[in-house]
């Protein structure tokens, strides 16, 4: 697949990603809102799921058995699904308040590095949208009735570390890429990164938990999206720069989560989730539009990099 081509299908990949994860997004709390179910426990069985999507794509490309596949696919792996498990943590000590919003900025750290370890260069419009779109993601994290004084301690470190890890996950599926290793090669990993943090999530609930068959069902349902979702972050950013992929996701897919609540649970959004959905819808604009932009100028100007084996 060519420059041109990749740089035109990150945007499919990208709006696919959205549809999935907005969707989940909206429905991922019904098993414990109708069961109880541990968070835990909805972390087994999303591990499980990601092997529906891997098997999918390892049927269309190999397995790619270098050391260099298997080092920024368990980096990714385990910076996402170890961020996962750190969260359930935060949120036991700390106001999900505070801490979802400092979670939030972890694109902050994708395009960090993506422009001063990958040297990805963005345009001033680029740059206003990342802007506006990482604010609308803090915005849109802030949950209603949300105040009150607390008292920091291990819980905003934990935040810290869940963002720092979760913006270096998309740093490390983009590097991947460039180092020419496949898609499924990369979710293949992460895959089995999920899956050996297994007895972890079972250790912090103390055992498998007695539940009916409804919740792990349920679960298995919402978590399938989660786990196709994650599948095309990988194809996203294994086609378009990390610093414009990253941001835009974040944001969109919460606003589609918002929408769909409206629809369903007629639950309206707050002030700053409002204001928050026009910043991201805004941002992103800004970004595909300037990404656009750029394609236009002729392939001879333009900085070579490595070319992304998809």
């Amino acid at each position: 697949m060519t420059s041109r081509d990749n740089k035109q299908t990150w945007i499919l990949y990208a709006g696919l990603l959205v549809l999935f994860w907005g969707v989940w997004g909206a429905f991922s709390s019904q098993p414990t809102e109708r069961y109880g179910y541990p968070d835990e426990m909805i972390y087994v069985i999303w591990a499980f799921t990601m092997l529906v999507p891997a098997a999918v794509a390892l049927r269309r490309e190999r397995f790619d058995r270098r050391p260099i596949a298997a080092l920024y696919g368990l980096a990714a792996g385990l910076t996402g699904a170890g961020g996962q498990l750190l969260l359930f943590q935060a949120l036991s000590d700390g106001p999900a308040y505070l801490i979802f919003p400092v979670v939030s900025l972890s694109p902050v750290i994708t395009v960090l590095m993506a422009v001063a370890l990958l040297r990805e260069r963005i345009g001033k419009l680029a740059v206003i949208g990342v802007i506006a779109a990482l604010i609308a993601i803090v915005l849109i994290s802030i949950p209603a009735g949300a105040g009150g004084s607390v008292s920091t301690g291990s819980w905003l470190l934990l935040a810290v570390l869940i963002c720092v890890a979760w913006g270096a996950q998309a740093f490390f599926m983009r590097k991947a890429a460039l180092a020419g290793v496949n898609d499924a090669t990369t979710f293949g990993w992460m895959t089995i990164s999920g899956l050996l943090l297994v007895p972890v999530a079972v250790l912090m609930m103390g055992g498998l938990p007695d539940a009916p068959w409804q919740a792990p069902a349920l679960t298995a349902g919402t978590q399938i999206l989660n786990a196709v979702g994650a599948l095309f972050l990988v194809m996203a950013l294994s086609r378009g720069k990390a610093s414009v992929v990253a941001p835009i996701t974040n944001a969109l897919a919460p606003v589609l989560t918002i929408v769909l609540s409206l629809m369903v649970y007629q639950t309206l959004p707050t002030v700053w989730a409002t204001i928050g959905i026009v910043l991201a819808l805004g941002g992103s604009t800004l970004m595909v539009y300037a990404d656009e932009k750029r394609e236009e100028i002729p392939e001879a100007l333009e900085p070579s990099t490595p070319a992304a084996d998809s």
